[in-house]
């Protein structure tokens, strides 16, 4: 969770001048649970560390999860320990988080404060950060008319155009298939949300925008990366001081994220105007108001829904879909076997002439299967988005006090061995062998009430470029100058979203007639 490379290692030059206070506040709330526990029932087990700091300086430095996914070893799969006053309850199996976020979800379903990300890099329009109340629910309920199973399917369409012109990127420059799939997902969200369309993602203006504000949501995405996040008074700490250098982070991440939301937004509305927009989710939301008022609401309201809503989508769509099609890649370079048997069921449902669509779907079982073996094998938010007890609670024989930040460690209930056989190795057959396991939905989009609402978008997306690129490509590992394999290794990165390391593979069509379908399928399109 802590990651000193991040100005937490610079905060500590100035910890002995807020040591007292640190103690003061600490020792009060030690007092006040002491109160609040009246059966004395014991936390939960976890790390106890030093008096105050508790264990402060023993968090992982990157990659927590896995972390956590030993201490539960120890501690068993319910770890809790405290940082500086701030009570952390990590769930490293599927039973504790249903137990905890499903069946008490009343008290389980608030967001912790993070001052850096919310309050400082003004992160505040992004209802999966929002506290649990009327706000959140007005925006969950737009977002989830526009993203809920039923109407899904209404963005297939341009899915498919925004994909197949993927391919023919693949083709044409298979070197750079990175940057490739980073422009589809953000051609696709853009389009299908602001009725924009970009044409080189390295040059768009918005691309760059957003680029940097994700970059801060990587940073300070889990609680407790910054020193401000346990001492909220420090967001009043002078910049220019020694340890102040925090400050420059969330001025810079705040000048983005309110950059990318109004500029886009303003768009949308000059196009709706001139008459000149194309079909999109915050359209929808404007013009819909404007046919159709609402007592509830005003227009500027329902504006800031709108911009809220389209800012959200992309943060919750582009980066993390990108993730997961990168692991795809190098999981089909690094299990060919896995590939073939894809590819062979495609060669029978599909055939050579035509590209998937997504009416093919129910045919194509063991794609599916590899879709959700990538979501499973990589843990795209390995840690959820912390919840917080509302109240004090009771559970399985422990106390958990009001306030805990409460956090489900995805990658460990991903990667159980007791639900999962050899979880690290990637495997869709699994799905076949047991198909009573699990779809790695249940831990890769959240949980309870804070589930990701554009869930079934994400599905869309993942069917269709992994059905669509193993149709008319191998993937393949690199070779050497002498034309001998270069083995892969999967190495995920850390921060609040975890991508492949960088490596390389080769893309190579599977046949002429594969890359004549490309060829021509993109040349229909363009009439």
């Amino acid at each position: 969770m802590f990651d000193w490379r991040l100005p937490v290692a610079e905060s500590r030059q100035y910890l002995p001048h807020v040591g007292g206070l640190v103690a003061v506040f600490v020792f009060m709330k030690w007092f006040k649970d002491r109160k609040r526990n009246p059966r004395r029932l014991p936390y939960p087990p976890g790390p106890r560390g030093w008096p105050l700091i508790r264990i402060l300086f023993q968090l992982p430095q990157k990659q927590s999860w896995l972390t956590h996914n030993q201490w539960s070893k120890k501690y068993g799969d319910m770890i809790f320990y405290s940082v500086m006053g701030t009570n952390f309850l990590v769930l490293n199996s599927k039973k504790r988080a249903n137990d905890i976020f499903d069946d008490r979800s009343v008290n389980y379903s608030d967001r912790v404060r993070m001052p850096m990300l919310v309050e400082m890099m003004n992160w505040r329009y992004n209802f999966g950060f929002m506290r649990y109340g009327a706000e959140w629910r007005k925006h969950r309920k737009a977002f989830h008319e526009h993203f809920n199973p039923s109407v899904v399917g209404r963005y297939d369409q341009v899915q498919l155009v925004h994909i197949r012109r993927f391919l023919g990127q693949l083709l044409q420059t298979p070197q750079n298939f990175m940057h490739h799939i980073s422009f589809v997902f953000a051609s696709i969200i853009m389009d299908a949300v602001y009725g924009i369309q970009i044409e080189d993602s390295n040059k768009d203006p918005h691309v760059k925008t957003i680029a940097a504000a994700l970059d801060g949501l990587a940073k300070a995405g889990v609680p407790g990366s910054y020193l401000v996040d346990h001492l909220p008074i420090l967001k009043h700490y002078p910049g220019w001081l020694p340890g102040g250098g925090f400050q420059k982070d969330g001025a810079e991440g705040r000048e983005a994220t309110e950059r990318y939301a109004v500029e886009t937004f303003n768009q949308v509305k000059e196009a709706l105007r001139s008459g000149t927009a194309r079909p999109s989710v915050v359209g929808s939301i404007i013009e819909n108001y404007t046919e159709e008022p609402d007592d509830k609401f005003s227009q500027a309201e329902a504006d800031r829904i709108a911009e809220n809503i389209g800012a959200v989508a992309y943060v919750a769509g582009a980066d993390t879909t990108a993730s997961a099609v990168q692991a795809f890649f190098i999981a089909m370079a690094m299990h060919p076997e896995a590939q073939k048997k894809a590819q062979a069921e495609l060669d029978i449902v599909i055939g050579p002439g035509r590209l998937p669509e997504f009416s093919d779907k129910p045919l194509l079982p063991y794609v599916d299967a590899v879709v959700k073996e990538t979501m499973r094998w990589d843990a795209v938010v390995p840690f959820a988005i912390a919840h917080m007890s509302t109240e004090d609670d009771e559970y399985d024989g422990y106390f958990i006090p009001k306030g805990t930040v409460v956090m489900g460690n995805s990658w460990s209930i991903l990667h159980d061995p007791d639900v999962f056989e050899d979880p690290s190795t990637y495997n869709p057959d699994r799905y076949f062998t047991n198909p009573e396991l699990r779809h790695p939905h249940e831990a890769a989009f959240g949980y309870g009430r804070r589930i990701c609402p554009g869930r079934f978008f994400s599905d869309h997306n993942l069917f269709a470029i992994t059905s669509s690129v193993l149709s008319v490509f191998d993937i393949l590992p690199p070779i050497d100058d002498k034309g001998n394999t270069i083995p892969l290794k999967y190495e995920p990165t850390s921060g609040s979203l975890s991508y492949p390391a960088p490596y390389s593979c080769r893309i190579v069509p599977r046949s002429e007639t594969a890359s004549k379908l490309v060829l021509e399928t993109q040349l229909q399109q363009e009439l």
